[in-house]
């Protein structure tokens, strides 16, 4: 086999295409949700989540754990001797911090997380986790960020809670050697393989997060880093305020993606293409074979998305060129065109892409294109479903290990999967 070549497109593909731009109304997740994930990745963190009973039943319903499960968020409820003026609010949250920390010894850093209730934005959690922090240093860390629905979308809570941490990562040596780091929340699994690569491209690498608090990144002038997902803008920015320098990439889906991700590591390492294809042909050639069998049930198809995790793009992108599939419309909720330039690149040049939620004039479209599969949140997906349109639920690839090359074949059958659903209830 040849040396890889990473992927170049020939043409600027739908890079400066006109963008649908919508306002209107939504039909999406807060950003408490990404407390599901997190909380499994940093794994002596704990979220406590300032809120309302919603937010209460949002978390449990979203996390599904069982009533016996002692799972590392919780919520401090805003009840009705609250909103009376009758208890002080930081008085109550110390109260309840103190309660959390003495049951719970192992947590080393607990996060306070806002909600949208409007006596939860009166609170200065800012404030509160300061002076929580100064009292229980140095054995816990306390740090807070918003997942009001107000602010955020469905994945940008981990980009709110990221950001976070950015300002307590300890500072790197002046003179200390180039080092990567790879940000964004990845299963461990995923982690664990990237991390293998790297270090069979002797390429110097940290995770952030990490999954555990005392071992945040340093961070400085000589830090390289790769955006794992495609919703960290508010971290790159803070990243990049402490000195790192981000490497521009597709994100590492697919086969395509996750070789481009890693080409663009290795150029700014000087690891040669010809050592890269060495480390990743078995690899690569297995995820091919195993998608070259999915593609036949996709190749061809029309799919539609919904705007819901950022993560419709690169999602698109590897639909398109390793799958075949014909794209009707693109919405994301957020278009970051810098840190998606290379992945608009490899986009048809007639992508239809939205920025943003019109729900309703989205249906419209949508109805009236008819399309085989439609990707989009849990509230659209029944009703679609109802009107005989074959769905996939957008949240599913957020909670599923869906990146890089191993992971490449069980991305494509979460597209498959309700197809076949649908030739079996037909039948």
């Amino acid at each position: 086999m040849s040396p890889v070549i990473p992927i170049r497109a020939e043409a600027l593909g739908c890079a400066d295409a006109p963008v649908l731009r919508e306002r209107g109304q939504r039909e999406v997740f807060c950003g408490l949700t990404g407390i599901i994930w997190l909380h499994r990745k940093i794994q002596d963190a704990f979220f406590l989540v300032v809120g309302s009973r919603t937010c209460a039943h949002l978390i449990q319903s979203a996390a599904g754990v069982m009533i016996f499960a002692e799972p590392r968020f919780a919520t401090a409820i805003i009840d009705e001797r609250d909103l009376a003026g009758l208890a002080d609010a930081n008085e109550e949250l110390d109260r309840v911090v103190t309660r959390l920390l003495e049951r719970r010894p192992d947590i080393k850093m607990l996060f306070l997380v806002g909600s949208c209730p409007s006596e939860v934005i009166k609170l200065d959690l800012s404030r509160a986790a300061q002076r929580l922090s100064q009292r229980f240093n140095p054995g816990v860390r306390v740090l807070n960020y918003s997942g009001s629905g107000i602010e955020t979308t469905f994945t940008q809570g981990e980009d709110a809670c990221l950001a976070s941490l950015v300002p307590v990562l300890p500072a790197a040596p002046a003179q200390a050697a180039p080092e990567l780091m790879v940000v964004g929340a990845l299963a461990d699994v995923v982690e664990d393989q990237f991390a293998r690569i790297f270090g069979q491209l002797g390429i110097p690498t940290r995770f952030f997060p990490p999954r555990q608090a005392d071992a945040l990144p340093p961070i400085g002038p000589n830090t390289r880093y790769l955006l794992a997902q495609p919703f960290l803008g508010d971290t790159a920015r803070a990243l990049e305020s402490r000195g790192a320098t981000r490497l521009p990439a597709p994100f590492p889906l697919g086969v395509e993606g996750t070789l481009a991700w890693l080409a663009a590591a290795c150029d700014a390492f000087g690891v040669s293409r010809e050592r890269l294809d060495e480390v990743t042909r078995g690899a690569r050639e297995r995820a091919s074979a195993a998608l070259t069998r999915q593609r036949v049930q996709l190749e061809g198809k029309r799919i539609f998305f919904f705007p819901d995790s950022q993560l419709e793009v690169p999602l698109a992108r590897f639909l398109s060129r390793e799958m075949g599939m014909q794209l009707v419309e693109v919405a994301t909720p957020y278009l970051h065109r810098q840190h998606l330039a290379e992945e608009l690149a490899l986009l048809p040049a007639d992508t239809r892409l939205a920025e943003g939620q019109h729900v309703e004039n989205q249906l419209d479209r949508c109805r009236a294109e008819q399309p085989d599969l439609v990707v989009c949140g849990l509230g659209l997906a029944n009703p679609l479903e109802s009107e005989g349109l074959t769905t996939k639920w957008a949240i599913e690839l957020v909670f599923t290990p869906i990146q890089g090359f191993d992971q490449a074949a069980d991305l494509a059958e979460l597209f498959t999967r309700p197809l076949t659903r649908r030739l079996k209830l037909a039948a």
